[in-house]
């Protein structure tokens, strides 16, 4: 079964200095209908004005990934990591028992935009960590985050992977599906066929009790999805 959620119907925030769409209940944003899938609990796609950001707060027992799309994060954390994410890198924070962080736009001029993702762990408690990363744009499938760091991928505390999707107009990409698992596929930018329906960016679709299905770069540009495996 193949459910689409269009970029319209998501919540929306708009706080000024922050622009903000929420593919699941998020703050303000509540849809019983969308509370998460599996684990995933939440897609932020944010865009952040110059100099501007969120200041310190906290998390705990939480995998939280960010992914920027455009401009770069300026990430400070109360253990110590001070770094800068930029255009194309993935950033992996497990909250664990607790954490306190910062994130700021770290332009003085280019807005910033960037997917925030949160994973609920499968254990809770725990140290924090931190793992960073750019993956490239290597045709096809490209492993981003699992359980067990499997081909350089972050490691996180969850039995699900994160796989960065890149095609070239027309090209395809098969993906299996092993039993009793589900994946969710969040489209970037481009156009995604998936089965008989056709997905734009900021579209999604939840996929369960399906073997295998095949995405296909059907628009005239390059087409990058993140592709989520959960139990």
């Amino acid at each position: 079964m193949i459910d689409i959620r269009h970029a319209e119907s998501r919540g929306k925030a708009d706080f000024g200095w922050l622009q903000s769409r929420h593919s699941f209940s998020f703050a303000s944003y509540y849809d019983p209908a969308h509370m998460g899938f599996s684990d995933l609990r939440v897609i932020n796609d944010d865009r952040v004005l110059p100099r501007a950001g969120f200041d310190t707060h906290g998390h705990r027992d939480m995998e939280i990934i960010s992914y920027v799309l455009a401009g770069a994060i300026r990430h400070r954390d109360s253990t110590g990591n001070e770094e800068v994410l930029r255009a194309g890198e993935f950033q992996l924070m497990s909250a664990g028992r607790g954490i306190l962080h910062s994130e700021f736009n770290a332009s003085d001029s280019e807005e910033l935009r960037f997917l925030q993702i949160w994973i609920e762990p499968n254990q809770r408690g725990g140290e924090p960590g931190y793992q960073q990363k750019d993956f490239g744009m290597a045709p096809g499938l490209t492993l981003v985050a699992s359980p067990d760091g499997a081909d350089g991928s972050l490691q996180m505390r969850q039995d699900a992977r994160l796989y960065q999707l890149i095609l070239a107009p027309g090209a395809a990409q098969e993906f299996s599906q092993q039993p009793g698992r589900c994946s969710y596929v969040h489209v970037v930018s481009g156009q995604l066929q998936l089965g008989d329906v056709e997905i734009g960016p900021g579209d999604a679709a939840k996929v369960s009790a399906q073997p295998a299905y095949t995405l296909r770069n059907v628009g005239s540009e390059p087409l990058q999805a993140l592709l989520f495996d959960l139990a």
